[in-house]
């Protein structure tokens, strides 16, 4: 699947976007946002597979891969905000919705402040962020944060804090992390704005359709699936099986669960 990758002009500066496929009938775009402090990359293959029977795009983050900081610095709000005006500036009206860690509590505040663009919603390892939840990230040790040391002593401390989540037999994949890691403006910003947001104030306002999706080996989110679905009335679940942080290692098998949600079926 070829890839096509594009700067997006908006009005505070360049949003990157990643996209795959080409619109199709009946299937409305999707857009795929990623965790913290990742990029597009994390969703490649994830667009292959997306892109074979519809239009598949994959924004960068405000201040993550290569779009722009945000004016408004880094909130939910405002990564929202920057995903929405890139996808304006692209005709992009109606749209499925996907989201990844960070990239899920961000496709919250999408499809809360946007009710009627969002058709369907798969939310993937996506916290439910609570006042329990903030409470318990107030003393939580930074999870990407590092000190820039002239030795480079800080790239092997970055790749350690990230390497137990990671299986040690795929060592090419925390490689894209640390190098999405290094293009981040801060890569610890996302995660402390996940653990500023009130979702318990926003997940009423969500319109669309929902399918939480739980990865079994993510010791960060797997326990919050059923809390997250049961915030949204009730909906759906669905397991991956051996999923872990990075959404690149079961990919495929993530991919065909979305296809199957936003094709009509509810699992």
């Amino acid at each position: 699947m070829t890839l096509r990758r594009a700067y997006v002009d908006v009005d505070w500066g360049q949003v990157h976007v990643t996209s795959a496929g080409a619109s199709a009938p009946g299937a409305l775009p999707v857009v795929g946002l990623h965790q913290t402090p990742r990029s597009w990359d994390e969703l490649r293959e994830v667009l292959g597979v997306l892109g074979r029977s519809r239009l598949a795009l994959a924004p960068d983050l405000p201040g993550m891969g290569g779009s722009d900081d945000h004016p408004d610095g880094a909130s939910i709000a405002s990564y929202a905000a920057g995903v929405v005006d890139a996808l304006d500036a692209l005709g992009i009206d109606r749209f499925d919705l996907v989201g990844h860690h960070t990239g899920g509590v961000v496709a919250v505040e999408i499809a809360a402040s946007h009710p009627g663009r969002v058709r369907r919603l798969v939310l993937s390892s996506t916290p439910w962020v609570d006042a329990a939840n903030r409470a318990k990230r107030v003393d939580r040790p930074p999870i990407d944060a590092v000190e820039v040391r002239p030795d480079g002593s800080h790239l092997t401390e970055l790749w350690q804090r990230r390497q137990r989540f990671y299986p040690p037999e795929r060592p090419d994949i925390l490689v894209r992390f640390v190098r999405d890691a290094l293009r981040a403006t801060d890569p610890e910003e996302g995660h402390r704005a996940v653990g500023r947001y009130r979702m318990e104030e926003r997940i009423d306002a969500v319109a669309a359709d929902v399918l939480v999706v739980g990865h079994d080996a993510d010791p960060y989110a797997f326990g919050e699936l059923e809390p997250l679905a049961a915030a949204l009335g009730g909906a759906p679940t669905a397991v991956v099986a051996g999923g872990m942080v990075p959404l690149e290692l079961r990919a495929e098998a993530f991919a065909a669960i979305v296809e199957r949600f936003l094709d009509g079926d509810a699992g």
